[in-house]
This record gives structure tokens, sequence and C-alpha cells, in this order.
């Protein structure tokens, strides 16, 4: 199983953006001291109470400039805010300058307030990530390449530099909404599943239309699943519950919050079911959470709830939120990650 952390370089109250830049970067080193898979970077805006991550390449080439080791992922890149062209020589130049250990994750996001602040219509999102998604492919891949879209047009475009991977690096696509699971299994990408907004039990299902969707298109081998999740790991079964109570609590009312206040934003669509979800957030219980939607305890509870995970849904890895809420002090979760590294990973590796 494929471990890595999930960051956001998160900026909570009271943080000076230097101080969020500086103790994620000392995160950052300690994961590649102590041989994490892997390290995602989120891409957030207009969020200063939240995160200082609104620029993920340029967070990953600061990583591939400072490790060797470890993989840099990025959970995920949101294509439709995106200029195809730009963003496809930004992510083969960090390709390059990591030596091959970029993995580029690709989404919609699932929030409307950023869109607008783009100035991109969220009704716009599907088809501008699909045209984007295609043609930073073809960039990739072709000497030369033209395309005639619905929002891009390009002639003759020779891309400099192509990726250090190839054909590419390694694409994984968030699935956001339950319909867009078939999608990503027809399109033939690693899959990215996440649980803010649900509950674990619902995973099942989808990733089975995420499955059959790959085998009816025709792709080889399976469909390889990543599960983003929070994650807190500690020396005992009480701290492990109680250190990161009041900052998980807090990221799931700040979200209820968010998510109510989208509910009913032009491009959101019935299926997804926004404003029942956001009620339930609401009133989710600290016991529901750690039932359904976290993994918290000691190493040995930690790779015991992985392992049943790992066998139910068939994962292939995770993105562990250390730090869900950013209220878990800086010391605690550098403690909780190194139980992770050096605890948690080897049994998983078996």
């Amino acid at each position: 199983m494929e471990i890595g952390m999930f960051h956001e370089f998160q900026c909570p109250s009271g943080y000076s953006e230097a101080r969020a830049f500086a103790e994620s970067f000392e995160q950052v080193d300690a994961a590649e001291r102590w041989g994490l898979d892997c390290m995602w970077l989120a891409e957030l805006h207009i969020a200063p109470a939240r995160s200082v991550a609104s620029a993920p390449l340029a967070l990953a080439s600061a990583i591939a400039a400072r490790t060797t080791r470890m993989k840099i992922g990025i959970a995920v890149q949101v294509l439709p805010l995106c200029h195809p062209l730009r963003i496809a020589e930004e992510a083969a130049t960090v390709d390059h300058i990591s030596q091959g250990r970029l993995i580029f994750g690709v989404g919609r996001s699932g929030f409307p307030r950023t869109y607008a602040a783009y100035g991109v219509p969220y009704g716009e999102s599907q088809e501008r990530f699909a045209e984007t998604l295609e043609i930073i492919r073809r960039a990739w891949t072709q000497p030369a390449f033209s395309y005639t879209g619905k929002y891009h047009s390009f002639t003759d475009v020779h891309l400099v530099p192509k990726p250090y991977q190839q054909p590419h690096p390694e694409i994984r696509v968030a699935a956001t909404s339950p319909d867009t699971y078939a999608m990503v299994g027809a399109l033939g990408f690693p899959i990215f599943v996440a649980v803010r907004l649900g509950v674990l039990s619902e995973l099942a299902p989808l990733i089975d239309e995420y499955h059959a969707a790959w085998r009816k298109a025709g792709h080889p081998g399976r469909g390889a699943v990543y599960l983003r999740v929070p994650v807190y790991v500690a020396e005992t079964a009480e701290r492990a519950r109680e250190e990161p109570r009041a900052s998980i609590m807090q990221f799931y009312q700040e979200m209820a919050a968010i998510i109510a206040q989208s509910a009913n934003q032009a491009g959101t669509r019935a299926i997804e079911n926004r404003a029942g979800r956001a009620e339930h957030l609401k009133s989710v219980s600290y016991d529901e959470a750690l039932r359904e939607k976290v993994i918290v305890g000691t190493p040995d509870q930690v790779v015991a709830r992985l392992q049943v995970l790992q066998a139910e849904l068939g994962l292939d890895g995770i993105l562990a939120e250390m730090n869900c809420g950013a209220l878990i002090p800086h010391a605690q979760v550098l403690r909780s990650l190194e139980l992770l590294c050096k605890d948690v990973m080897p049994p998983l590796k078996g």
C-alpha cells in the first residue's frame, strides 16, 4: 500500500503566512527523512484562515529541490481554472526538477466560490475539465498538436519541455460526486476517493461502479484506488482519540457551512445533495466521525483499520490528512507523522 500525506500548507487563525510555510516545510522534510512514500499537495484559493496552498506546482518544485526520494503528488490540480498549456509546461518542468517523481492528480473541486473568484461559471466545470485534460495529454505526448474546442483552440503548438517520465507523469483523477466514479473508470485513470462529505461505508458500491466501467471500456488490468482520509496516530488510544477531537469537529462544522452556502449556487446538481450533506455534517458527532470518517488510534489500531479498508475497498494507497481542521499543534502533527512512517507503514508494506 502506498502511504502519503495530504498537505494543505495550513494557515490557521493566529499564524503568519511565513510561519505556515516554515512549519509545513518542516513536516515535508521530516516525511522525506522518515521514509514516507509521497507528499500530496492541495490546491486551495481565497481561504486566508485555512491555507497558503494556492500554487501547488510551485510548492511541488520547492519540495523537489529539497528532497531526493519521496514522490510529489498534486491532489488535485483544479483543471477548469487553468490555462492548459501553462499547466502542461509547469507540470513537465516539475517532473524534470524532481527527476520523474511527480504524480499529476487532477479534479474539478467541489467549491463554486473558487470558480466565482476566478470568473469561471461552475456549471462549465465538467466540460472545461475534460477539454483541459485532453489538451495536456496531447501537449505532453505529441511533438506538435492542434486542437479546436469550446473553450480553447491551438494550432501547431510545440510544447517545451516534454515530461521527464514517458509518456507522461501518472495521472490520477478525483471523484467528487457519485456519477464521476464510472466516468473516471471509463477514461482509464486511477481514482482518488474521499469521505469529507460522506462516510466510508458509502464507498464500496461506488468503487464497484468504477471497476465495472473500467472493464467495460476494455482497459487492461485493474484501476487503482487511493483514499484521502484524516489520520491521527498516537502512543495511546486515549491520546489518539482526544488530541485531534477539537480540530476534527471544527473541520466538519466549517465544511458544513461551506457546503450549505454552495447548495443552491449555479452549476451544482441535485445528485450531489449538498443541502442534505451539509445538514448531516452540521450534526455529526465525534463518535460517528471516528466510526465512519476518520482513522485514529495507536499504530497497531491504525494498521488494523487500514488493513480492513484495504480488503473491503481494494485500496492501493492512502492520502493521510494529518491535521484535519488545522488545530493540532505542529509538534503533535510531527509525532503523528513519525509514528505513521515508522510504525504504521512497515506492516502495510508486507
